[in-house]
C-alpha cells in the first residue's frame, strides 16, 4: 500500500462534503501549465505533458465516481499548431500512446470517449487511433469524456455559420427561422449539454477560444495549480466552490428562491 504524504494525511475528506444532488452535470477543463510545471523542475516541456496524463486519468475517475456525466478537456487548440514542431509532434505521439494505453481502463470504468474539433486535419496515425478509441468505447454509459482536439470556438462558430448559410441558400431554412436552437444543432457539441462548470488551471484567467457559445452561463473557476498537480482533491475543491454559488441565469435571487421552494 502506498504511503500517504504529510499533505494527504492532513487533508480533509473533500469528497464527503460534496452534495451529490448538486454535482455539475458537465465540467469543462482547460488543462494549462504542463510546460511551466516541467520548466520549474528543470525538465523538458514534453515531460510536463506526460505527467499531465496522470491528472486526466485521476480526474476522469473522480468525476465518474461522484456522478458527473460529461467531462470535456481542452487537449489541443487550433492555435497550438504554432508551438515548436518538436513539441507538436511529441503531443500527437503522446495522444496516440495514451489512447491505446487507456482503452482497457476506459471500458472497465464505463467511460465513453468522443472528440470535437477539426479532427480530419490531425495526423493520420492520431486520427486513426482516436477513431478506434471512440468506436471501442461507444457503448459505455457511466461518463462521457470529450476531447477537444484541433478545436477553437471561432472555428466551430465559423463552421456553424457556413452550414446555416448553405441551408438558407438551398431553400431549406428561412433566415427568419434561425434561432439559438438552430445554431446549437450546428455546433460540434450538438447533443452534449452546456458545461455547468469551467475549470482552468495554472493561474491564467481567460477562456482561450474554448466553448465560447456553450460557456455563456457556466460558473468559472480558476486555480493556480498546474495541471500535472491537479488531482481528485483539486477537482472536489472546484465542485465545492461551484456548490456555494447561486446560479440565477439572469433572474433575481428572489425568483430563484421561489422556483426552488
Amino acid at each position: 500500500m502506498a504511503r500517504l504524504s504529510g499533505r494527504q494525511k492532513n487533508m480533509p475528506n473533500l469528497q464527503s462534503q460534496i452534495a451529490l444532488e448538486n454535482v455539475p452535470k458537465h465540467i469543462a477543463i482547460i488543462m494549462d501549465g504542463n510546460g511551466r510545471w516541467a520548466k520549474q523542475k528543470g525538465m523538458p516541456r514534453v515531460l510536463g505533458h506526460r505527467s499531465g496524463v496522470k491528472s486526466v486519468r485521476e480526474v476522469t475517475e473522480a468525476a465518474a465516481q461522484i456522478g458527473v456525466q460529461y467531462l470535456t478537456l481542452y487537449a489541443f487548440s487550433t492555435e497550438n499548431w504554432n508551438r515548436p514542431p518538436a513539441e507538436v509532434t511529441a503531443l500527437m505521439t503522446l495522444l496516440v500512446e495514451t489512447i491505446k494505453g487507456e482503452i482497457r481502463d476506459l471500458n472497465k470504468n464505463g467511460v465513453r470517449l468522443v472528440a470535437i474539433g477539426e479532427l480530419s486535419s490531425l495526423p493520420s496515425a492520431t486520427y486513426k487511433t482516436l477513431m478506434q478509441g471512440i468506436e471501442e468505447t461507444k457503448n459505455n454509459t457511466r461518463i462521457t469524456l470529450v476531447l477537444a482536439l484541433n478545436y477553437s470556438s471561432k472555428w466551430e462558430l465559423t463552421q456553424a455559420t457556413r452550414l446555416i448559410a448553405e441551408q438558407v441558400q438551398a431553400g431549406t431554412l428561412k433566415p427568419e427561422d434561425i434561432s439559438e436552437t438552430t445554431i446549437e444543432t450546428m455546433l460540434a457539441t450538438r447533443g452534449i449539454p452546456d458545461p455547468d462548470l469551467l475549470v482552468r488551471t495554472s493561474g491564467e484567467a481567460r477562456l482561450s477560444n474554448f466553448l465560447l457559445w456553450q460557456l455563456a452561463y457556466a460558473e468559472l473557476y480558476f486555480t493556480p495549480v498546474f495541471w500535472p498537480d491537479f488531482g481528485k482533491n483539486e477537482l472536489y475543491e472546484a465542485i465545492l466552490s461551484y456548490q456555494k454559488r447561486e446560479r440565477r441565469f439572469g433572474q433575481t435571487s428572489e425568483q430563484v428562491d421561489q422556483k426552488s421552494s
